[in-house]
């Protein structure tokens, strides 16, 4: 038996009634089930806002009640990950066999208690592809953790420093391909302006990277003749964006020349993204993390690089405000009195002239998230097929023109790879500017 309402209809799961709203949107490419955590159910707001967001991009859901009113009034219950992880199964069993979901590949979302019963469900599931906690307890799924296969994303606001020293413990069990996202100041219940729609972004992308094919992304070995010749190359694959008005900003300096041409094949303004890289002591190519620039800048750290070099106290703190130094210094060099253009809302085409482990793309696409911007297209001409599988989680969109098997440098595919100048990057952004 199942109600109408809105754009989902209230379901019941057998064979113990479980209640859920299952909303299907046309096309749908994977199935979500949400597993809500103590005190929440499936008329959750918070959840709501996630799961709107997943059926925009193409994704069902199921938000689902896994304790009738009865047994919620136990704390025993909600804390029993067993009774959760049992119920959770058999809701993606009862999926397989409704002709509406059966060939859609099912993933879990969980909050609080759920996220633990989501990895221990998966656990015993082999066919789950993906998990995303939000603001989760993964720690409660214990010596399940090192079984996990899905891919698991843990999202926790950075003002939840309890829950975030549980799911870095819980983070370093996770043998499985695996991400932890820090939402800068959001606390237990994201309820800071913009922080659960930052939350529903990551946990979209994540989804959608591993439940669905994203833009095929060809193979071959390309060589350009010069930077400025892949950006006319890569403009060309772009032209579909010149209708939603983009702005593209550059990683300087390599990615000013390529961009430059994408921004005047588009008629979109131009600008740099400024990141710089967090070296470890001694091995500074090793990238702890990265900082990006801005009215309230981001630092991106690696956690599981972190956790290995495991640098002194201060260490960080001291190098990221030598990295800020340098950022305001070509701040000033790059943009002058220019303001930062405002990218609340908009589409942005993140642009550099090839990528290799893509440390800087990751942390400035990660920056441009939490300044809300509309959509992120990241745009390069030549990249690693893995390192853009990675990258796919943090942009709506990836664009690239080519990813040579094996991949050794960026260099290798440009006839003309010279350094760009800090003259040059100055002179391109005048230009720009001046058009």
């Amino acid at each position: 038996m199942t109600k109408q309402r809105s754009d989902q209809r209230e379901v019941s799961i057998p064979p113990l009634g479980l209640e859920g709203l299952l909303g299907v949107p046309d096309g749908a490419r994977g199935l979500v089930i949400f597993a809500h955590g103590s005190g929440s159910g499936r008329h959750s707001p918070r959840n709501h806002e996630v799961a709107a967001a997943l059926r925009e991009g193409g994704l069902a859901t199921l938000l689902l009640d896994l304790l009738h009113p009865d047994e919620e009034r136990s704390r025993r219950n909600v804390f029993d990950i067993e009774l959760l992880s049992s119920r959770l199964a058999a809701a993606a069993s009862w999926a397989r066999t409704e002709r509406q979901l059966e060939r859609l590949p099912v993933s879990y979302f969980g909050a609080s208690t759920g996220a633990a019963a989501a990895l221990v469900a998966c656990v015993r599931d082999a066919n789950i592809r993906a998990v995303v906690s939000r603001g989760g307890r993964p720690d409660l799924a214990a010596d399940a953790l090192e079984q996990v296969k899905a891919a698991t994303l843990l999202i926790v606001g950075g003002a939840d420093t309890e829950v975030l020293e549980w799911n870095r413990a819980a983070f370093e069990e996770l043998q499985c391909p695996k991400e932890l996202i820090v939402v800068p100041g959001a606390g237990h219940l994201f309820e800071e302006p913009g922080a659960l729609r930052q939350v529903a972004r990551y946990a979209r992308r994540w989804f959608l990277r591993f439940l669905a094919l994203r833009r095929a992304i060809p193979a071959g070995h390309v060589v350009f003749s010069d930077r400025r010749e892949a950006g006319r190359q890569l403009a060309a694959a772009l032209a579909a964006f010149k209708d939603e008005h983009p702005i593209v900003l550059a990683l300087p300096r390599g990615g000013v020349p390529v961009a430059f041409e994408v921004a005047q094949a588009l008629g979109a303004p131009l600008d740099v993204a400024l990141v710089r890289k967090i070296g470890a002591p001694g091995q500074s190519e090793l990238g702890l993390g990265a900082i990006v620039d801005g009215a309230d800048p981001h630092m991106i750290l690696n956690e599981e690089v972190v956790r290995l070099v495991r640098p002194k106290p201060g260490y960080l703190q001291s190098e990221q405000a030598r990295q800020l130094r340098e950022l305001e210094r070509r701040r000033r060099l790059y943009r002058g009195e220019r303001p930062a253009p405002a990218i609340e809302g908009r589409t942005v085409i993140v642009v550099d002239d090839g990528i290799a482990t893509g440390g800087s793309a990751k942390a400035v696409l990660r920056a441009l998230s939490a300044q809300h911007a509309g959509k992120l297209v990241l745009a390069i001409p030549v990249a690693p097929a893995d390192t853009l599988e990675v990258l796919s989680s943090e942009a709506d969109e990836v664009v690239c023109l080519a990813t040579p098997d094996p991949f050794f440098a960026v260099g290798e595919h440009y006839a003309d790879f010279a350094q760009t100048t800090d003259e040059e990057v100055v002179g391109l952004l005048q230009r720009a500017a001046a058009r």
